[in-house]
C-alpha cells in the first residue's frame, strides 16, 4: 500500500482507537495493581472489591486519558506541519503530560511529567523495532 493510512483516517478516530486500547490496558493494569495493593493492606470482602474497583478505573481513565490526549495533539500537528517526524510526539508528548501532570496543581509535578513525557514519547516515536 503506497499510502499511510494516518494521512486518511480523521484525528478523533485515531484518538478513539488509541483511548480504547490503551485505556483496555490501563483497566487490566489496574486489576492487577488493585488486587495486589488490596492484599498488602490486608483488606477482604466487600471492601477488597471497592477498592479493587476504584483502582481499576483510576489506572484505566489514567491510561486512557493519556492516550487520548497524546494521539489526538500528534495527529493534529501532524496535519498542520505535514511533516511525520520527532517533533510531533515531543510537542503531544509535552501536552499529554502537562494535562496529566496538571491534575496534581503542583506545577513542579507539571514541568516534571511535561519533560519526562515529552522525551519518552518522541523517543518511542523514533526507535524501530527489530525485524
Amino acid at each position: 500500500m503506497d499510502t499511510e493510512w494516518s494521512k486518511d483516517v480523521p484525528c478523533s478516530s485515531i484518538a478513539v482507537e488509541s483511548i480504547i486500547s490503551v485505556g483496555t490496558g490501563g483497566l487490566i493494569w489496574g486489576s492487577c495493581a488493585g488486587s495486589y495493593d488490596a492484599k498488602q493492606i490486608g483488606l477482604t470482602g466487600i471492601p477488597r472489591a471497592s477498592f479493587v474497583a476504584k483502582t481499576v478505573g483510576k489506572y484505566g481513565f489514567q491510561c486512557g486519558l493519556f492516550a487520548g490526549i497524546f494521539s489526538f495533539t500528534r495527529c493534529g500537528i501532524r496535519r498542520y506541519r505535514k511533516k511525520n517526524d520527532w517533533v510531533n510526539a515531543l510537542v503531544a508528548g509535552g501536552v499529554a503530560g502537562a494535562a496529566i501532570g496538571a491534575g496534581t496543581r503542583n506545577w513542579k509535578q507539571v514541568a516534571l511529567m511535561t519533560a519526562f513525557l515529552s522525551g519518552f514519547c518522541a523517543i518511542a516515536d523514533q526507535s524501530t523495532p527489530p525485524i
